[in-house]
């Protein structure tokens, strides 16, 4: 158990599951792809790996802040030297490198290995320095999992794109890059909440992050304006892409487990003031982001029973 809490499980387990759901409710019922099955389950895999490193060497760094906001779930210096724990992150990173580098000659563009130690150098930046700047540090971990989204049109419909299907596989890497906006903004936000609910352990570190530097009304503040942001842009989606054309599933679906949740969000956060408002806030902000994904399959689903 200790080691699943240092990489954060079921953060990963929830990656996994949207690269997956991605292909098998929706993309692969579309086109021809450039992966075989056991080779995308090798970029999930990858993934997973070099997103677990992050949460190992985030853990290792974190040990003074989490210890006053979350002394539970400290396990470094608890069962976990932290020399074990390093070693596992070079483990964690290199394997999920050399498989990114696999991949990456698997669909003939070897220069696409790059991205892998880009995502593995910009996560040790983010635990090491990134993270005590203000706002740069939300929005390098918002940018990540965007990342994690678009990384399946990269090396799954980009090399298999031919001029017969040009069409097709550029609206196919539009709607990724739809969802890869709304994990961006939902996590961009869901950041800064959680700044908010871990001030006092950042703080008496020396840490710079938003709320530190404003306070925790006024950080509070500007999350919800963001919020505001992604509440409006999905209401205008919703109508256009799924009202519009007949698809009452799933616009149901997605005014229940999306905008109604976010609404509540932005109502709630007037009010938040202890870190136990603000835990909740981000709980509320993970299932936005977990149900907005699910709604892939809705959309697979909906348009198989209109059909």
């Amino acid at each position: 158990m200790k080691y699943l809490k240092l990489i954060r499980y079921k953060n990963l387990l929830m990656l996994a599951f949207m690269q997956v759901l991605f292909r098998y409710s929706f993309v692969q019922q579309k086109v021809p792809l450039a992966l075989a099955d056991w080779q995308y389950g090798l970029l999930v895999l990858s993934t997973v790996l070099i997103a677990a490193a992050g949460y190992v060497i985030n853990n290792i760094y974190d040990v003074p802040t989490d210890t006053i906001n979350k002394p539970n779930d400290v396990v470094i210096g608890r069962g976990i030297s932290e020399t074990r724990a390093y070693n596992i992150y070079i483990g964690l990173n290199i394997t999920g490198v050399v498989l990114g580098f696999y991949l990456s000659n698997v669909i003939m563009r070897p220069m696409f290995a790059s991205l892998f130690i880009f995502i593995a150098s910009l996560l040790y930046f983010y635990a090491t320095n990134l993270k005590q700047i203000m706002i740069l540090g939300n929005f390098v971990v918002a940018l990540l999992l965007s990342i994690s989204v678009l990384i399946i049109g990269v090396f799954d419909l980009f090399p298999a794109t031919t001029s017969e299907n040009q069409a097709q596989m550029a609206s196919l890497f539009s709607i990724l890059i739809d969802y890869a906006v709304f994990a961006f903004m939902i996590n961009f936000v869901r950041e800064i909440v959680k700044d908010i609910e871990d001030m006092d352990g950042d703080y008496n570190q020396g840490m710079n992050t938003l709320p530190i530097a404003i306070g925790k009304s006024r950080a509070a503040k500007i999350a919800l304006g963001f919020a505001v942001i992604p509440f409006i842009l999905c209401a205008l989606y919703i109508n256009k892409y799924f009202f519009e054309n007949n698809l009452l599933i799933v616009t149901f679906y997605t005014f229940a487990t999306v905008l109604a949740p976010l609404l509540y969000f932005i109502v709630k956060i007037f009010g938040a003031k202890t870190q136990k408002d603000f835990h909740h806030l981000s709980t509320i902000l993970k299932l936005i982001l977990f149900f907005g994904i699910l709604s892939v399959l809705v959309i697979s689903l909906n348009i198989q029973f209109n059909a």
